[in-house]
């Protein structure tokens, strides 16, 4: 088989084996998905009690009766299937949905054989030097940048494997991976029921009777991105607080959303996923906050949770072509399933929908350390690591390489930033001419391509930053801080705008006049930077308790900066 070195990195913890090396389920399982593709007439499962038996029987064909399934997995299965939902929803669940299920899964093995055979013909072609590029499943590693794209055919039969709880868990904790199987999911909405549970799953059944109706026929990418922590030339590595202090780059263009949600924004702009250093965090237990209900309404994103371990403090991870398949309400404890949603996002020449989205794991419970200066590095250098754009890597370089002041550096920055339509934040969508300039999948590939294991840079010069109260809500963090810094990073990543969702949070009422006030003022990146070391270091040592936007502004009204709202914020 071809790509053999990309296979064995994540054989393991696929449920297929090799045999005359190819790929291949066990007899014993083929014979059941066989029985269960043919229906209930044949198979005899009709009832969720039944359909885990039958699971549990894989499993011991897979021999992973040792790898043990959450307690309670079992009457989760029972209790959605034969409870909640109706007669009449389950007999077409059993009858239809579950035989074209295991007719994927059957199909699984040679989808893979494709895939592996494909996967480094992908780019070759495309661009003098792209051909060696790696893009088949594999596990990417800490430290390891790289990318993987599936096709939406390939994602299904995975979360399929999911759904019927088939991956090996053993060494998926020594790798630093979080949970893939479905089996915690159902348990939890036995053993502590709650509606937010029940909709969660009913949002992933909504995408199997999806999928099982019309299969998609795109793919997605996925990408570990990496600052590397020692100094080199070659690549974009981890900036120093000097260098964030020294920077001449001009600010982007902020805008304050104080209704919509960030899925919801017309403009194409890089969407933050306020993420666990887990990718997908609690998405497959009990969580339901922003990171989980992003994963739950595109449940493409799950599959990254087989292949991308934890996130170091120098990492991010982007994923573009997620396709949405459902409506909600709600937030947490109030989030409700509430019907199918059409994705009509285009699609560039690869297939993917341009839907970028950016997971990034905030500091968890900072407290006081988020103001040390090693901690407001870290915060706005995982920021930048999400939103740098590979194809503005000569211009990277420059900022990396040369002192500002030295070169034309300021100059092209500003050229980059300010350039008329970047500030681009009209309510519609560009028209398909304009989304085809700097934003199409021919770009994508033909553009600048610096490092083999990067996401292949496409032209995103129009293209900003969609985002919210990242690391704040649960995850503790300043709003006011984590506002500004996500405002440094887009900027020093040459993105022409950030638009803030602010949700309601009291602390962000005068975020319009702030920005508009830095705005008029034309500071830099590095001057912004050194008023909010200055302003941490104060709030560190406690010579000021206020917010930094009222400690900018005097004359602005006080408020409480403890108070954080928890909407749509983690």
């Amino acid at each position: 088989m071809e790509n053999r070195e990309d296979l064995n990195s994540i054989l393991s913890f696929l449920p297929l084996g090799l045999q005359s090396s190819s790929l291949a389920w066990s007899s014993q399982v083929v014979e059941t998905l066989r029985a269960l593709s043919r229906g209930p007439d044949h198979s005899r499962v009709d009832s969720g009690e039944v359909f885990f038996l039958a699971i549990s029987d894989m499993r011991e064909s897979l021999r992973l009766s040792f790898h043990l399934l959450a307690l309670s997995a079992a009457e989760g299965y029972a209790l959605f299937f034969d409870d909640l939902m109706s007669r009449v929803e389950a007999l077409k669940w059993f009858g239809e949905v579950v035989p074209v299920l295991a007719a994927l899964l059957l199909r699984l093995p040679s989808l893979l054989e494709n895939h592996y055979r494909d996967a480094d013909d992908i780019l070759s072609g495309r661009k003098e030097g792209l051909s060696g590029v790696k893009t088949g499943l594999r596990i990417l590693g800490p430290q390891e940048a790289g990318i993987v794209v599936l096709s939406q055919e390939l994602i299904s039969a995975l979360l399929a494997c999911s759904f019927f709880c088939l991956f090996p868990t053993y060494d998926r904790g020594v790798k630093h991976l979080p949970a893939i199987n479905f089996d915690c999911l159902f348990a939890s909405l036995y053993t502590g029921y709650n509606e937010k549970q029940e909709h969660k799953i009913k949002c992933l059944i909504h995408y199997f009777e999806r999928i099982c109706s019309h299969m998609p026929m795109g793919c997605v990418s996925f990408e570990r991105k990496v600052l590397p922590l020692n100094p080199d030339h070659s690549v974009i590595s981890y900036p120093s607080s000097d260098f964030w202090s020294r920077s001449a780059v001009s600010l982007c263009h902020f805008e304050v959303l104080h209704s919509g949600l960030i899925e919801d924004q017309p403009c194409e702009a890089l969407q933050v996923d306020f993420a666990n250093k887990y990718i997908g965090g609690g998405a497959l237990h009990r969580g339901c906050v922003q990171e989980e209900i992003c994963f739950m309404i595109n449940p493409e994103l799950i599959i990254s949770m087989l292949f991308l371990p934890s996130m170091a403090d120098n990492e991010a991870i982007e994923i573009v072509g997620a396709e949405r398949f459902s409506n909600y309400t709600g937030y947490a404890s109030s989030f409700r399933f509430s019907g199918d949603y059409q994705d009509r996002k285009p699609t560039d020449l690869m297939g993917r929908r341009k839907t970028r989205i950016i997971a990034i794991d905030a500091l968890c419970n900072p407290k006081l350390r988020q103001y040390r200066l090693e901690f407001l590095l870290r915060e706005t250098n995982k920021a930048f690591c999400g939103f740098f754009d590979q194809s503005k890597c000569h211009l990277y370089q420059k900022m990396f390489q040369e002192a500002p002041g030295t070169n034309n550096l300021n100059k092209d920055a500003k050229e980059v930033n300010n350039k008329p339509g970047n500030a681009m934040l009209d309510e519609t969508p560009s028209t398909s001419e304009e989304q085809e300039k700097g934003a199409s999948g021919a770009e994508l590939i033909e553009n600048s391509y610096s490092e083999p294991s990067s996401q292949y840079a496409e032209s995103q010069e129009n293209i900003g930053v969609v985002t919210g109260n990242w690391g704040c809500g649960a995850f503790g963090g300043d709003p006011e801080l984590k506002t500004i810094v996500q405002w440094l990073a887009a900027s020093q990543a040459l993105r022409p705008f950030i638009s803030h969702c602010t949700f309601g949070e009291e602390a962000l009422r005068t975020l319009d006049q702030v920005s508009q006030w830095i705005l008029s003022h034309e500071w830099t990146v590095g001057d912004l930077w050194n008023l909010l070391a200055e302003y941490s270091n104060q709030r560190l040592k406690g010579e000021t308790n206020i917010g930094f936007f009222t400690w900018l502004l005097p004359s602005l009204p006080m408020h409480d900066s403890s108070m954080v709202s928890d909407k749509n914020c983690i």
